[in-house]
Order: structure tokens, then sequence, then C-alpha cells
């Protein structure tokens, strides 16, 4: 059975950004957890994340690049380079399978496996099941609404629950203000 699970997206607006994900997690078509927690902060609470894929995978994932910002106070983008270059080489964190989401208050990332680290152009992204559903929606919003960071996430993220049967509405939010 392939487990489904997590739409996590992220949107940065004015001197705000905000990170939120679902809480459901999906094993085949059955629904066996519906609160799980995949969004935390990270450094002190200067970052904050989710990640989408495997939990023990995304939270071994947290726990190392939590590790990489503490170091000198590093920031984000060092840490982030740093991640992605240990998990594409390291024999055990090559086969570890998630992505990652994580912002500070100047920028945010797309991390993956295959030593990707993407920043969006538009200070939007997402990934996961929902990914896809939650990205269009917040990117309308952005363009078209003035709502506030934290109302287009929450906005996109019901949207995306409405349309991806691995989404729900229960969801965690962290928010950094500059």
């Amino acid at each position: 059975m392939k487990t489904h699970s997590t739409t996590i997206l992220s949107v940065r607006r004015g001197n705000t950004v905000v990170v939120a994900g679902d809480g459901q997690v999906t094993l085949g078509n059955t629904v066996v957890k519906g609160g799980a927690r995949k969004v935390r902060r990270f450094a002190e609470g200067r970052a904050i994340g989710g990640f989408a894929g495997s939990a023990a995978d995304g939270m071994a994932l947290f726990e190392r690049l939590d590790e990489k910002l503490r170091e000198q106070r590093s920031p984000l983008k060092r840490a982030a380079v740093e991640l992605a270059k240990e998990w594409r080489t390291d024999r055990a964190l090559r086969r570890l399978e998630a992505m990652l989401v994580v912002a500070d208050r100047e920028s945010t990332y797309i991390l993956s496996g295959t030593g990707d680290i993407i920043e969006p152009d538009d200070g939007v992204c997402a990934i996961g099941s929902g990914g896809s559903f939650a990205l269009a929606a917040a990117r309308a919003l952005v363009r078209h609404t003035e709502l506030g960071a934290r109302q287009i996430v929450e906005t996109a993220m019901g949207i995306a629950a409405e349309i991806c049967i691995y989404t729900n509405t229960n969801l965690t939010i962290e928010e950094l203000v500059s």
C-alpha cells in the first residue's frame, strides 16, 4: 500500500511569511490519521518549515536542518545548501523519501533529496499530494486580492482540501513577521 499524506503551502506577502500543512495521513484508500503535525519552527523560532513524504524521514531531515541552523547561527540559505549536499551524497540520507519547504524572514526554499534548492519567484510554493491545488489557489489570491499571507494560506488550503482526497482542513500554521 502506498502512503499519501500532506499538503504544505508557503506564502510570503509584505513582511510576513506563513507555512501551513494539513493533518491527514492516508494509507491506501483509508485515512489513518487526521491530526498529524508536519509543520514546525526551527532554530529558536528563526525559521519555519513543513515536510511531505515519509514522516520519519521528514522528521529526521528537520532535525538535521535544525542542527545546521544552530551551528554558529547559520543563515537559512547556508543551512539549506549544506543539508541538500549532505542529503544527496550521504548513503543513509540518500534513501530518505521526503521534501521540505523552509522559510525565514528573508527567503523561502523547497528542498529535495536530489539536491534541489528552489526559491520561488513569487514567494509562493507548495509540496505534497495537494500541493498543486494549494499553489494554484494561493497564486490566484496573491494576484487578485489584498488578503494577508495567513488568510491566503487558510483559504488556499481549504480549496485544496475540497479537491484533493489526501488533504484535510486540520491545519498547522506557523508564521514569521519581519
